[in-house]
């Protein structure tokens, strides 16, 4: 990549970053008390005098440590970002491999940066999130580093989770190269390296955040007095495989990976007039949609592809941080008296 070319291209980039952060200052604010939106002001109209039931709120206020630990809210937030992950895959499955974009020592920038095209657009990107105090949340973890000091006044979050090491951004960052777009994606370079870079990005940064929820939900079952002091006994003795198995509730897990599969199998679909349900629900995992009529058109992504990546590296990952973060969870902390 010439000089010239990375300056329009940073160029571009910062552009547009600025463009999407000034764009949600005019969103109104969100229940939940993001880093981002957190001081915006409410712009909610009066309300009607009749209602339809409200919607779920599948948002967190991490300002409030008892909303934050409640294991029902946790799921919904866990469910919510189910979708975010699905469409994400399907973003990034719209354009073709590009590998080169993975590889170190294609590019040439202008500091002493060796990495890939995508280390190094995650890395630009970062810095952006960070001053507008993104990584100061709880729920955010980067990828990258050194990252600058955010511009605007820190939020004073309670302590939620203990004082902890776990990040497995790196196992994450490995299986998405791996595992995850050599099956979402097609073979071969179709050059829209900036456009499936930012896919990239968008799909690392939601698997972190849904796999490091793994803390909250590890925090939240520790402090249940039903199982605190047999959790406390397994941490002691280093029984991972014990805190596993305490820790693993199987009905939850077949249940998210059926409703996995229906939400990918609708999203990653064109939903026409000829399509019926029954078609849709006969043909979930092929390549195809098949409408009433027997026409088929390519899904976006196989639902199957989507369940296998939660069967076999979601849940597991999420699992590992839950297992390791309560293998710190007694550091430094005074059991009740009780226990």
């Amino acid at each position: 990549m010439s000089q010239a070319n990375l300056h329009r291209f940073k160029n571009w980039l910062m552009l547009s970053l600025i463009l999407v952060l000034v764009s949600s200052f005019f969103i109104p604010a969100a229940h939940s008390a993001s880093p981002l939106s957190a001081s915006l002001p409410s712009t909610d109209s009066p309300k009607p005098k009749q209602q339809c039931p409200a919607p779920r709120n599948s948002t967190m206020n991490l300002l409030q440590k008892d909303d934050a630990l409640d294991l029902s809210k946790l799921r919904d937030v866990l469910i919510r970002l189910e979708d975010t992950i699905i469409f994400a895959l399907i973003e990034r499955a719209q354009f073709a491999l590009n590998d080169c974009t993975y590889q170190p020592g294609v590019y040439k920038y202008d500091n002493d940066f060796k990495g890939s095209f995508l280390e190094y657009f995650l890395h630009e990107m970062e810095q952006v999130h960070a001053r507008v105090r993104r990584y100061t949340s709880p729920d955010e973890y980067p990828f990258t580093k050194p990252l600058p000091k955010p511009i605007l006044t820190t939020l004073d979050f309670p302590p939620i989770l203990h004082n902890n090491s776990v990040n497995v951004n790196d196992k994450i960052m490995e299986r998405y190269l791996a595992d995850i777009v050599p099956n979402i994606c097609s073979p071969g370079d179709d050059l829209n390296y900036g456009s499936s870079a930012t896919r990239d990005v968008e799909c690392l940064q939601a698997l972190s955040k849904r796999i490091h929820y793994g803390k909250f939900i590890a925090e939240s079952k520790f402090m249940d007095p039903k199982n605190q002091k047999t959790y406390i006994e397994l941490i002691k003795s280093g029984n991972r495989t014990g805190i596993m198995e305490l820790l693993t509730n199987k009905a939850v897990e077949d249940a998210l990976l059926k409703r996995l599969r229906r939400k990918a199998m609708i999203y990653g679909s064109d939903i026409t007039d000829n399509v019926s349900e029954d078609h849709l629900a006969g043909h979930n995992g092929t390549s195809l949609c098949i409408d009433d009529k027997g026409n088929g058109t390519a899904r976006k992504i196989r639902a199957d592809v989507v369940v296998d990546l939660y069967e076999r590296f979601v849940i597991p990952l999420t699992k590992d941080v839950e297992v390791e973060y309560l293998m710190q969870r007694l550091e430094g902390w005074q059991a009740p008296k009780d226990v």
